[in-house]
C-alpha cells in the first residue's frame, strides 16, 4: 500500500525516456594550420596504439554528447578551451578543442601531461581558436 502511494506521487520527468538516435550528433572537426597540416593528427599517429584507442573513444563521446560531456571525460581549461581526458599507464592524454557555433566542436591538437594543462599549450589553442573563427574553411583538416 505504502509502496503504491510512492508511485503516484513519482515526478512525470523521472520515468522520460531520452531517444539518443534524434538527438543531432555534434560535428567534430580537425584544426589545420596554413600549411595544411593538421597539429592534432601529427600527434595521434605518434602514439601507442592502446593510448589511441582511449582518446578515439573521447572524440566519439564529444560527438554523442558535444557540450554536455563533463568530467572525468571533459573539462573546461579557460577562453572557451576545453580539453579531452585520457589516461593509460600513468601517461595523461589531452585533446584541446572549443567549440564553433551550437554543432561544431573544433579539435586544436593534443598533448600528454603529468600535472596541470601548460598555460602555453591553452595559449596556443586560443591563437588556433581565433583564426579558425576568422576563416573556418580555411582552417578545417579534410583527409585527401
Amino acid at each position: 500500500m505504502r509502496l503504491r502511494r510512492l508511485r503516484r506521487a513519482t515526478c512525470a520527468f523521472a520515468i522520460l525516456r531520452i531517444d539518443w538516435d534524434r538527438v543531432p550528433k555534434t560535428r567534430v572537426a580537425l584544426y589545420r594550420e596554413e600549411d595544411g597540416s593538421c597539429p592534432f593528427i601529427e600527434w595521434f599517429d605518434k602514439l601507442p596504439e592502446k593510448a589511441q584507442d582511449k582518446c578515439y573513444l573521447r572524440l566519439e563521446r564529444l560527438r554523442e554528447m558535444g557540450h554536455e560531456l563533463r568530467r572525468p571525460e571533459a573539462d573546461f581549461l579557460r577562453d572557451g578551451i576545453y580539453e579531452l581526458r585520457a589516461s593509460l599507464g600513468g601517461v595523461h592524454y589531452r585533446i584541446l578543442y572549443f567549440f564553433h557555433g551550437a554543432v561544431a566542436a573544433v579539435v586544436s591538437h593534443g598533448l600528454a601531461k603529468e600535472r596541470v594543462v601548460p598555460p602555453k599549450e591553452i595559449d596556443r589553442a586560443v591563437e588556433r581558436k581565433k583564426r579558425y573563427e576568422a576563416n573556418p574553411a580555411k582552417h578545417t583538416y579534410e583527409e585527401a
